[in-house]
């Protein structure tokens, strides 16, 4: 999201700063306020609601989709808050496309102790999704436990 200022008429015809405009792209944004591109990026999150706990330690792979073919972009491991240390793809390396993420839960479940099946119900979580706007943020969380798993598309504040 882009953050700019613009003058408004103040009494007697004076201006005053106004608050802060937000445009998410340069479409959206009025022909009088001046728009500046941002850095658009993409992070991740874990939360593990069978223990209600944040999901620390779990491997994530992250693919550029092109037709049938994937292609891996980037790796990472959740830290002790359920996130990743840095963004998974940041400015530059954030394109208009379809990505994957794939989170690799069994493993880690397993590691907690959590009794499963020789072949879990989940093995690995894969979250396939658009992104159409390369200067916004994109933050996928997941929210897991060993037997059902949930996503969206969530907003941070302040972002």
């Amino acid at each position: 999201m882009t953050s700019t200022t613009a003058d408004i008429p103040g009494e007697a015809g004076q201006s005053q700063l106004s608050p802060t405009l937000k445009c998410h792209n340069q479409r959206d944004c009025p022909d009088d306020i001046h728009f500046e591109e941002t850095m658009g990026k993409l992070t991740t999150h874990v939360l593990d609601t069978a223990n209600g706990q944040p999901g620390s330690g779990i491997n994530i792979a992250l693919y550029r989709v092109e037709g049938n073919q994937l292609t891996h972009i980037t790796g990472a491991v959740t830290n002790d808050d359920g996130r990743t240390d840095a963004p998974l793809l940041e400015g530059e390396t954030l394109e208009s496309g379809k990505y994957q993420l794939v989170f690799d839960t069994a493993a880690y479940f397993r590691k907690r102790g959590t009794p499963l099946d020789d072949v879990p119900f989940l093995d690995d979580v894969v979250i396939r999704f658009g992104i159409s706007d390369s200067s916004q943020h994109y933050h996928v969380p997941l929210l897991v436990s060993p037997y059902s798993f949930s996503t969206y598309r969530a907003v941070e504040p302040g972002k």
